[in-house]
């Protein structure tokens, strides 16, 4: 039979990503990335390529997203911070950990061992494109791993920089970039890794773990979902409405932690509305579409998306669109309902809609009636309904009386809980997501008690007395 030529492209792609997980398991294979000044060195090379072409990473997540230089340097040229973290704790992750015994183990020791586990794939979204992709590669150098970059297609200048970025600075044999479509994220999980790290959304992400479940290869899955706001009446307004202004609409709201809806105490709702809206004019001016501090929409298809949902509820704020620069301007949704479809999954983009609450039940009972979210935003100056509030729902991370910082220091893991995700990184979460701790019990000859040996008569009373049953 002849093949067409998507059938000989296909192969020609199946070939070379097999080629090389191949020589990436070859290399992990020889042993060298255990070694811990190899792992250093790699970072500290890591670090200075990013340096050295930062001003190139701002230019394609401005030509992908049309991202404000600020933006751009905190949000992706930022994460060189994680990669400092880890080159000052590396030694202390990787060494071996002594742990207790009990009594009938004696004489005895016992460690843990934290080693890598192999070859991990980490594939990347477009949202932050840089820096989704360089933080999980910073796990898995420091853990002592290879590892296949898949970044997104769907941000193909940010894509473009990191493979040459990568491909200069490393052996294709230790860490390499597969660019492209479906035809490459396809043909990447065929293969067999030792982790797979995925950044998106839910949909996608059931489809990584089921690829895995082939190989059972273990997954981290960063998803999203509707991270709610609580806004209680006794805070700051001003201070409240620029921490949520800010959280939301960066990046034009295309952030996974972003506050996804706001549930405001009643008696204040008013007040916020006219603070947000006198935040958004301080912010980006008068016509938002003409500020140089606001960013697009990735592309048709999102535009299109988000577009729909503006007929939702009531536009309090904003709701102007232009299909040709893909922007839709910072937009307020009043008198919404629950039943609406802006509440009914991530939206994902620069539209904040505001429901109101009597109780503060009332508002955890709604949040506790939908899938985890990944993160929750309170805002009180009350510590009785911050401690509530924490106590009474679920999420993968919180943050109070703000937005979105929850996630930048290294000493704090992120990651899901339930729909929002599995598994987490930052820090020695990250070094942690990457290794496997090997249990290691090592006894000495010069002593045998024959306790535990065969013939066993008379000897349950005195078993019974040593566990302590």
């Amino acid at each position: 039979m002849v093949q067409t030529a998507s059938e000989n492209i296909r192969e020609d792609i199946r070939d070379r990503v097999t080629h090389l997980v191949q020589q990436q398991r070859s290399f992990f294979n020889t042993g060298k990335t255990k070694d811990i000044e190899f792992r250093l060195m790699q970072l500290n090379k890591l670090k200075q390529a990013i340096r050295d072409c930062q001003d190139e990473v701002m230019a394609a997540v401005n030509a992908d997203l049309n991202k404000p230089g600020v933006e751009a340097y905190m949000t992706e040229i930022g994460v060189v911070k994680e990669i400092d973290f880890a080159i000052q704790h590396l030694r202390s992750w990787a060494k071996p950990k002594s742990v207790a015994l009990p009594l009938e183990q004696m004489p005895a020791q016992a460690k843990i061992y934290p080693e890598p586990l192999g070859v991990a794939l980490i594939i990347s979204p477009w949202n932050y494109p840089f820096q989704l992709m360089i933080a999980p590669l910073v796990g898995a150098i420091a853990a002592g791993n290879c590892a296949l970059l898949k970044p997104s297609e769907l941000s193909p200048a940010t894509s473009g920089v990191i493979a040459n970025l990568i491909q200069k600075t490393f052996d294709p044999a230790y860490i390499a970039v597969v660019e492209g479509g479906i035809e490459v994220s396809q043909a990447v999980l065929e293969e067999k890794f030792d982790h797979i790290f995925f950044t998106g959304g839910t949909a996608i992400g059931k489809i990584v773990m089921q690829a895995a479940a082939k190989h059972l290869t273990p997954v981290t899955l960063e998803l999203g979902g509707k991270s709610p706001c609580i806004v209680d009446a006794d805070i700051h307004i001003e201070h409240a409405a620029k921490r949520i202004v800010w959280g939301k609409f960066i990046n034009a709201g295309q952030t996974c932690v972003a506050p996804d809806y706001l549930l405001v105490d009643r008696r204040i709702k008013p007040a916020l509305l006219e603070a947000i809206k006198a935040t958004l004019q301080e912010f980006y001016g008068d016509n938002p579409a003409t500020s140089p501090d606001y960013a697009r929409i990735i592309n048709a298809k999102q535009f299109d998306r988000l577009t729909a949902l503006l007929n939702d509820g009531k536009v309090a704020i904003g709701g102007e669109t232009i299909a040709t620069e893909k922007y839709i301007a910072p937009t307020v949704l009043d008198s919404v309902s629950w039943d609406d479809r802006v509440m009914q999954d991530e939206i994902f983009g620069p539209i904040l809609p505001v429901l109101e609450y009597e109780t503060l039940e009332e508002a955890i009972a709604q949040i506790n009636a939908r899938p985890k979210p990944l993160a929750l935003y309170v805002f009180s100056k009350n510590p009785q309904i911050q401690r509530q509030v924490l106590q009474q729902t679920s999420s993968g991370g919180v943050c109070i009386n703000d937005t979105i910082m929850q996630i930048a220091p290294s000493t704090l893991p992120f990651g899901g809980v339930g729909d929002s995700g599995m598994g987490s990184y930052h820090g020695k979460a990250g070094f942690d997501t990457f290794s496997h701790f090997k249990s290691v019990l090592s006894k000495p000859f010069w002593l045998d008690l024959p306790w535990r040996y065969a013939p066993y008569k008379d000897k349950l009373a005195f078993l019974k007395r040593i566990v302590g049953s």
